[in-house]
């Protein structure tokens, strides 16, 4: 098949090729979110030793599709990106894809109005690792929905890996098309959860290390504890420290002034 003119307007770099053959993909992957950045849990144990699995043995692994549901802040994007970052490092000929739900739908919708349905879905069947984030985006779509059950089938049917992100389980998705869940429990369905008070320590640590900051433990052990179990809010808070610190020329990153910026930062339960 030959496919020359699909350039849709929302993301005109992956889809600009000469030639199906020689599609060259644009992974749109974050090299932050690697492995050797993934802190370990009992939250998180299986769903990395999985995407490990995935991307050392792509075509060997019985995990495909592999499901990951979590709620969110639980690092799921950043287990699946690494995924891909991996799978890229150590096989650099694959075609891998992160794309998040809302962008595929925004793909799709371009593509129906320009009359190209056909050069959409043959463009995407065409990736050897398709990574797609969030699909609880796609509840009032189910045209989208319907693309991606053929996108599915035909990368299943080749042996090309399928990696999914939600914030709940395919059971769970009831407003999704019942052929669709189906084949979503084909492979692996696994939870990710919130990290516990040990696990955001150490992802505090880590990320602290990494940043070249110098944040007491009393600091570290406060943040961890009202984070609510959220990677993401461990991220901003740690971000936020140290934008407050250059700002206002505080050196010292105290309890006092961490208090200030988790205040502003989370909402704190009673």
């Amino acid at each position: 098949i030959q496919v020359s003119h699909y350039s849709p307007a929302v993301n005109p770099g992956p889809f600009v090729y000469p030639g199906i053959t020689r599609l060259n993909v644009k992974s749109n992957l974050n090299s932050v979110y690697c492995f050797n950045n993934l802190i370990e849990g009992e939250c998180n144990k299986m769903g990395i030793a999985a995407g490990n699995d995935i991307s050392t043995a792509p075509g060997k692994t019985p995990f495909n599709p592999l499901f990951i549901f979590g709620p969110s802040g639980c690092g799921k994007t950043h287990l699946i990106n690494a995924i891909g970052v991996r799978t890229k490092e150590l096989y650099p000929e694959k075609r891998v894809l992160y794309v998040s739900a809302r962008l595929f739908q925004a793909q799709f919708v371009d593509a129906r109005l320009k009359n190209q349905i056909n050069e959409f879905i043959a463009y995407y069947q065409h990736i050897d690792l398709l990574i797609v984030d969030d699909i609880q985006e796609w509840e009032t779509s189910p045209k989208t929905q319907d693309a991606f059950y053929h996108i599915f089938n035909h990368l299943h049917r080749n042996s090309k890996r399928i990696v999914l992100a939600s914030d709940r389980p395919p059971v769970a998705l009831t407003w999704l098309n019942e052929r669709l869940i189906t084949r979503f429990t084909w492979g692996t369905t696994l939870e990710i959860g919130k990290p516990d008070k040990q696990l955001c320590q150490n992802i505090l640590r880590a990320k602290i290390q990494r940043d070249g900051l110098d944040i007491p433990s009393d600091v570290i052990d406060f943040i961890a504890t009202t984070a609510n179990g959220s990677v993401r809010h461990l991220e901003g808070i740690i971000n936020s420290l140290m934008a407050y610190a250059i700002v206002y020329n505080h050196p010292n990153i105290d309890l006092k002034l961490a208090e200030r910026v988790v205040k502003r930062s989370v909402k704190i339960d009673d």
